[in-house]
């Protein structure tokens, strides 16, 4: 572990308000290492935390938190915001189970006021804030740290507009850490921001536009204008101006000397309206590893200090996520119609391989999942054949498109949704628990699940033939269960299951990932002398009437299984079985699905645990519909 003698004296961001700059330098450099050998022992997102340790530092030296309330968007890059605000002794449990959220998170402390995972949500939030402090009648700074990824997404500029129309003082710092929107950085822009940001100059504009008013409208007008676009000429901010916040920057992100002094006056001015500050920050900043990697360290495993080597172990089978990727490719190779979206998920999604085969048929639009579904169907109007590839949390935001701009009009967009079921260390917020639900409640909507890699193959091809209907297809996070990948892909007939195992007492009828359970759970249930009989739907989307039919005719118990919420493919074979009148004659169904709660970031194996979808458990919902019980019934010798 770092020797850190200066950061040993922060508890809480009070210890830090009484420090010089020079002292907050020290500060800053030795919370830069601890965050570094932190994620070493524990891995999760780096680069992001690195880029905005100095900004960290100085925004709680200058401000009240969590008085001031202070809001991190996306929230990834909260690791030293966490370490200064009373968590450092438990940092290195960080997304392990039990430990500190990967995110910012409202019930862990008193410093989170806001728990944002998903993109772009810092401004609407802070905005209600601000507005609420105002109607309760009371003072205090809201600032919402936002990242310039998240400005792509669209619900920032909606909230910016509403801000820039109403007077609750909103204090936004964009953190520009990909893209320079104004790259000049330097004393002299130092000087112009810590003046423009001076209450003097703001008390000096606010008589100016008095002044203006008097005038003629048209010339009033003019000059409140000409006065805005002077300023946005220098300083690069008129986009943010005609949205109605008062821009100051940009400014180096890093340099404490620069920060602090500009901080200071914001938080001094209380002149009404937002506030736009503008800091250029570098990802990754001060771990050469991790600034020297392809992707500035966004999100790493455990891995070695002093070299930066992630240490992985030997994969057993290649992950869901490459198996998609190629199999597209290999779509894409014989049919150039086919074409692939994603939203700001290249490598996530593995379509940045897809882009080296295809560039020019692969777009990433930004963190901007609703203009991905209506601008992929757009696509289909016109005969392409697009595939959105989303992970299933993120799609959830564009629920309304899928509504509206797919189903609705019955267009063939094609959904990849990966990260399906429980994902591990990222938690509830990023579980792929309800794209079923969701999905399979629409009409018209194809809805498959892939049981393994070899399944995911099918599934790609079957969904690049179909061109009459709107069709999704979902996959786990993680490598595959080893099975041999087809030389051919086959185009599976639609609503059509597969008998995998054969047996007469129990059937276990599984949708997607959970297969293998089902399977260990039959040979557990052999040894107790019941027959079992496993199949794998497929599809939640059209049923599989014949199947279920003969599930629920040659046997006494029928499980469903699913990595899913209440709602979806159990509900829909129980609603069928219940209007076919098969629950008429005594058939014991027993729906097995994710618990109706979020639950908690560990291990995917040891989620799966805590939410009852390991093959004990089938074994046990078993034994428990036949009246038995797992301590109680008889094993064949």
């Amino acid at each position: 572990m770092p020797e850190t003698p200066h950061l040993d004296r922060v508890s809480s961001p009070d210890d830090l308000r009484s420090l010089s700059i020079k002292e907050l330098k020290k500060v800053a450099e030795e919370l830069r290492a601890e965050t570094v050998d932190a994620v070493s022992v524990t891995g999760g997102h780096l680069g992001a935390g690195l880029g905005v340790v100095e900004l960290t530092v100085a925004l709680h030296h200058v401000f009240d938190t969590p008085r001031d309330r202070l809001i991190w968007d996306v929230g990834h890059q909260s690791y030293p915001h966490k370490i200064i605000t009373g968590r450092r002794d438990k940092i290195r449990t960080i997304r392990q189970p039990g430990g500190l959220y990967g995110f910012t998170k409202r019930t862990e402390s008193a410093y989170d006021p806001f728990g944002a995972a998903h993109s772009s949500t810092s401004i609407s939030a802070g905005l209600g804030m601000a507005v609420a402090t105002g109607l309760q009648g009371e003072s205090r700074n809201v600032i919402c740290v936002i990242g310039d990824g998240a400005m792509s997404g669209g619900m920032a500029y909606e909230a910016m507009n509403n801000a820039g129309s109403m007077p609750p003082r909103l204090i936004v710092i964009l953190n520009d850490n990909e893209m320079s929107i104004a790259p000049a950085v330097g004393a002299l822009n130092a000087y112009l921001s810590r003046l423009l940001s001076s209450h003097q100059f703001r008390s000096l504009r606010e008589l100016g536009k008095q002044w203006a008013r008097r005038l003629p409208k048209a010339m009033g007008d003019a000059a409140m204008r000409a006065e805005e676009y002077s300023r946005g000429m220098v300083t690069g901010g008129t986009l943010f101006e005609e949205l109605g916040f008062f821009y100051i920057g940009p400014i180096d992100g890093h340099n404490l000397d620069h920060l602090v002094p500009v901080l200071r006056n914001v938080r001094k001015d209380e002149t009404p309206g937002p506030v736009l500050l503008h800091v250029v920050t570098s990802k990754g900043k001060g771990y050469e590893p991790a600034e020297s990697a392809p992707d500035r360290g966004h999100a790493l495993g455990k891995f070695d200090v002093v070299t930066g080597e992630q240490k992985k172990g030997k994969a057993k089978a290649p992950s869901y996520t490459s198996v998609f990727a190629q199999s597209l490719i290999k779509e894409a190779d014989r049919d150039e119609k086919i074409v692939a979206l994603t939203a700001a998920m290249p490598s996530g999604t593995g379509l940045d391989k897809f882009a080296k085969a295809h560039p020019d048929r692969c777009f990433d639009v930004g963190i901007a999942e609703q203009h991905c579904v209506t601008f992929a169907a757009g696509m289909a109007t016109e005969g392409l054949r697009p595939f959105a590839a989303i992970y299933s949390t993120f799609l959830q935001r564009a629920y309304d498109q899928i509504v509206h701009d797919v189903a609705i009009q019955k267009l063939p967009v094609r959904f990849a949704i990966d990260r399906a079921g429980l994902v591990g260390a990222d938690g509830p917020t990023h579980a792929g628990s309800f794209d079923i639900t969701y999905l399979a409640t629409l009409p018209g909507f194809v809805v498959m699940a892939a049981a393994d890699e070899a399944e995911l193959v099918h599934m790609v091809h079957t969904a690049a033939r179909i061109d009459d209907c709107p069709s999704a297809f979902r996959y786990p996070r993680g490598e595959g269960v080893g099975v041999p990948l087809p030389e051919t892909p086959r185009m599976l007939e639609i609503g059509k299951g597969r008998i995998v195992r054969e047996g007469t007492a129990v059937a276990i009828l599984s949708l997607g990932g959970r297969l293998q359970e089902a399977l260990g759970a039959a040979d557990e249930l052999q040894t107790r002398g019941l027959s079992t009989t496993v199949a794998d739907a497929r599809f939640a989307k059209p049923l599989d009437e014949d199947l279920i039919r003969r599930l629920a005719r040659e046997h006494e118990v029928l499980i469903t299984l699913e990595e899913g919420s209440i709602g979806g493919f159990g509900a829909h074979v129980m609603q069928f079985l219940a209007t076919a009148g098969f629950l008429d004659a005594g058939l014991k169904i027993r729906p097995m699905l994710l618990p109706d709660r979020f639950v908690a970031h560990g291990t995917p194996a040891g989620m799966y645990e805590d939410a009852g979808l390991t093959a004990s458990n089938i074994v046990d919902t078993a034994l428990s519909a036949l009246g038995s019980n797992s301590a109680t019934a008889p094993r064949r010798a």
